[in-house]
C-alpha cells in the first residue's frame, strides 16, 4: 500500500492546478515596504501648483541643478508664478507654463548674471545605483530617489514621463527659471544634457496631461483665452499643516524587487521581457504614512 502511495504522488502533483497568476506584485512590492525603505521630501523642495485644471505638487531636485532650483524657489516666495499662465500643451511630449510678467523691471537695475547650464553634475559624490539593464543614452540607474543618468564623470536627471524641466532660448541662454515644463509622452531622451532639469511631478499631473492640445507651432496656444491659469504657486512649507510626502529610496531591497517585477511580470508575460527601460522604471512617491 505504501508503494502505491508513493508511486501515486508524482501524479498527484501533475495534475495540481498552477498556483493562481501573481498580477500588480510591484504594487504589493510598495504596499508591504518597510519604512526604513522611504526617503522624506524635504517641504521646501516641493511646489504646490494650483491651476484651473488641477493642483499639481512638484519635487524640486538642487542636487542636481542648484542654482535652477534656487531661482525658482525665489520666484515663488515672490509671487511670480501667481496669475500665470499654462501657454503650451504638444500631444505626446510638454505641458508648459509661465511666471507672471515683471510688470514694472527697473531699467537701472543690473542685469542679474545668466544661471549656469546645469544639464549634468559631476558623478563624484552621487550613491548611483546602476540599472541591471542596458540603455541606449549612456549607463541607466538611479541615486537618492531620481531616475539618473551615467557617463564618465557626469550625471543627470533623465528626461522620463512627469520630469520637469527649465525652458529657454538658443545658447547661450540657460533659462531663468520663469518658463517650466514637465513632460506628458514618452521620455524625450534626446534632450538629456541640453537643457537643466530641475525636478519631477510627484501627482496632480494627469488633468494637466490631458489639457487641450495647442494648435499654433510646437504645441502652444494661440490666443489668451485659450492659456490656462495658474492661481498660485507657493512651497510646502510655506502652507500649515501641508501633508508630508516621501520617495522610495532606490538604494533599498524593496526597489530593487519593484525593478525585477517590472521587467519580468510574473503571471501576466507569457515571454518575460528580461530587460525595462529607465523611464519605466519609476521610483514609488507618496503621502507619508501616518506614524511613520
Amino acid at each position: 500500500m505504501r508503494r502505491l502511495l508513493l508511486l501515486a504522488a508524482p501524479l498527484l502533483l501533475a495534475q495540481a492546478p498552477p498556483p493562481p497568476p501573481v498580477y500588480n506584485a510591484a504594487a504589493t512590492i510598495i504596499a508591504e515596504a518597510p519604512a526604513g525603505h522611504w526617503l522624506d521630501i524635504p517641504p521646501d523642495d516641493i511646489m504646490v501648483m494650483e491651476t484651473a485644471a488641477d493642483t499639481m505638487l512638484i519635487q524640486l531636485a538642487p542636487d542636481f541643478a542648484p542654482a535652477h532650483v534656487a531661482a525658482i524657489k525665489r520666484l515663488v516666495r515672490e509671487g511670480r508664478f501667481d496669475d500665470g499662465r499654462i501657454v503650451r500643451v504638444q500631444d505626446n511630449y510638454v505641458v508648459q507654463w509661465t511666471a507672471r510678467p515683471n510688470p514694472a523691471p527697473n531699467p537701472a537695475a543690473p542685469k542679474p548674471a545668466p544661471l549656469p547650464s546645469e544639464y549634468e553634475r559631476a558623478a563624484a559624490g552621487l550613491a548611483f545605483t546602476p540599472s541591471p539593464y542596458r540603455d541606449t543614452y549612456a549607463q541607466a540607474g538611479w541615486a537618492g530617489g531620481w531616475q539618473v543618468a551615467r557617463d564618465g564623470d557626469s550625471a543627470w536627471l533623465a528626461h522620463c514621463y512627469g520630469t520637469v524641466g527649465v525652458g529657454r532660448d538658443n545658447p547661450p541662454d540657460t533659462g531663468d527659471g520663469t518658463e517650466l515644463y514637465t513632460v506628458i509622452g514618452h521620455g524625450p531622451r534626446h534632450l538629456d544634457r541640453n537643457i537643466a532639469n530641475v525636478g519631477r511631478v510627484l501627482a496632480g499631473i494627469e488633468r494637466h496631461a490631458a489639457l487641450p492640445r495647442g494648435t499654433a507651432e510646437l504645441g502652444f496656444y494661440k490666443t489668451e483665452a485659450e492659456k490656462v491659469k495658474i492661481a498660485r504657486v507657493r512651497l510646502a512649507s510655506q502652507i500649515p499643516g501641508f501633508a508630508r510626502w516621501q520617495m522610495m529610496d532606490t538604494a533599498s531591497p524593496s526597489f530593487a524587487a519593484i525593478v525585477q517585477a517590472r521587467a519580468n511580470r510574473t503571471g501576466f508575460f507569457p515571454r518575460p521581457a528580461g530587460a525595462a527601460d529607465l523611464c519605466n522604471l519609476t521610483v514609488p512617491v507618496r503621502p507619508r504614512v501616518s506614524g511613520r
